[in-house]
């Protein structure tokens, strides 16, 4: 079996605390996904941020926990899955906010997504650094609409943006062992 792993995204309240995370648990090379857990922070998801309009989507069954709870819960799963590697669109970010789980190895996506020499996507034409990396126009819809998804509009619900982010790593169709560590 090929090594599991997570992709992660969260939402953040007007304090700058997790008010909600969405987990996919995907294999190397296959990039779909197997299982995924929503779970809101209760006392954040009171405070609010701008994205509480879409924290509960349509046919979405979160699970509520106090933050204690729910990170006990959130690495329970990771645990239960086998997943050591945690990937994230911007993981420098997802990780700050998320301290209790550093103990986990983290990954940014951007950091192939936004490079000419990782995206097959990038056009010869687009504006980049001598790095590779485009200097405008990495977000994670501009990266989907550079892999024919037009139109596509980011939700802001962690649990639909962490499917995003994996679907872009299924594009760019990198084994998760290339991309660095934070």
């Amino acid at each position: 079996m090929a090594e599991r792993f997570a992709v992660i995204d969260t939402e953040t309240n007007w304090e700058n605390d997790v008010m909600s995370i969405g987990i996919v648990i995907a294999e190397d090379g296959k990039f779909e996904a197997v299982d995924y857990k929503y779970i809101i922070f209760e006392e954040a998801a009171r405070v609010g941020g701008m994205f509480t309009y879409a924290m509960i989507l349509k046919g979405q069954k979160p699970e509520f926990y106090k933050k204690e709870k729910a990170i006990e819960t959130i690495k329970d799963y990771l645990d239960a899955n086998t997943v050591k590697k945690l990937f994230a669109y911007n993981a420098s970010f997802d990780a700050r906010c998320l301290p209790e789980l550093c103990d986990y190895c983290w990954h940014d996506i951007v950091s192939f997504a936004a490079y000419r020499q990782h995206n097959p996507a990038i056009s010869e034409d687009a504006l980049c650094y001598k790095t590779g990396r485009l200097k405008r126009g990495y977000k994670v819809e501009d990266i989907l609409w550079m892999f024919g998804e037009d139109g596509y509009m980011e939700k802001h619900n962690a649990l639909t943006d962490a499917m995003d982010e994996l679907r872009i790593m299924g594009y760019l169709k990198h084994s998760i062992e290339k991309y660095p560590v934070l």
